[in-house]
């Protein structure tokens, strides 16, 4: 398991592309906010082209994907205002606005905002890049087992969501045929897989997405 603790790199070098041949002579930031930073490197190639490579520094972010002792998964129907589209998602959340809180601790809170529910354990898995061509954001990702939702979700203004209890087994198939369109809760799903097929009931209950 890789431990990350979501804060935003501190050193502008690049040690892996040095290796590799890849000068950086320069870095600026024309836009930086707790949330993240639009980074600009010039760089020599080891063609000897030198280019602008611009991406995103990201702090990095959670996802949760939670579970009910009767084997659903707890996911919300999101509208995304990037893509004007809704998506079926899991609970997730940034790390950027909340200095010193844990990876844990902000799946806890990001569990409780989006769907109003508690668990009785968390495990962490582990983490994987979002958007490694244009970002260095990393999602770190959990388990959450005998979610509770007696809660009422609690959303910021522009967050609008809808909280569903889906069968396991149609959550993952659901990652498999496109229906789950963001990408980091598909990966999550299939990353935890074999866990979630030992989480399921004998009769699942079905809901239709």
């Amino acid at each position: 398991m890789n431990n990350w603790n979501g804060t935003l790199p501190h050193s502008d070098e690049k040690p892996v592309g040095a290796s590799l041949g890849w000068q950086r002579l320069a870095t600026a930031r024309p836009y930086q906010s707790r949330w993240h930073n639009l980074r600009q490197d010039h760089v020599r190639l080891p063609t000897g082209e030198e280019i602008v490579y611009t991406y995103q520094e990201h702090p990095g972010f959670v996802t949760v994907l939670p579970v009910t002792d009767d084997g659903r998964v707890v996911m919300v129907r999101t509208y995304r205002y990037p893509v004007d589209d809704w998506c079926w998602e899991l609970p997730a959340g940034g790390l950027g606005d909340k200095p010193g809180v844990s990876p844990a601790e902000v799946a806890l809170q990001e569990l409780q905002e989006e769907t109003g529910g508690r668990c009785r354990e968390l495990r962490e898995i582990g983490w994987f890049y979002a958007m490694n061509g244009t970002s260095s954001a990393r999602c770190v990702l959990f388990l959450a087992t005998g979610v509770d939702l007696s809660g009422s979700p609690s959303l910021e203004s522009t967050e609008l969501s809808e909280v569903h209890l889906v069968p396991i087994e149609q959550a993952l198939q659901m990652a498999r045929d496109g229906r789950i369109t963001d990408g980091d809760s598909a990966l999550a799903l299939l990353r935890c897989e074999p866990i979630l097929r030992g989480l399921q009931p004998d009769r699942p209950r079905q809901e239709n997405p």
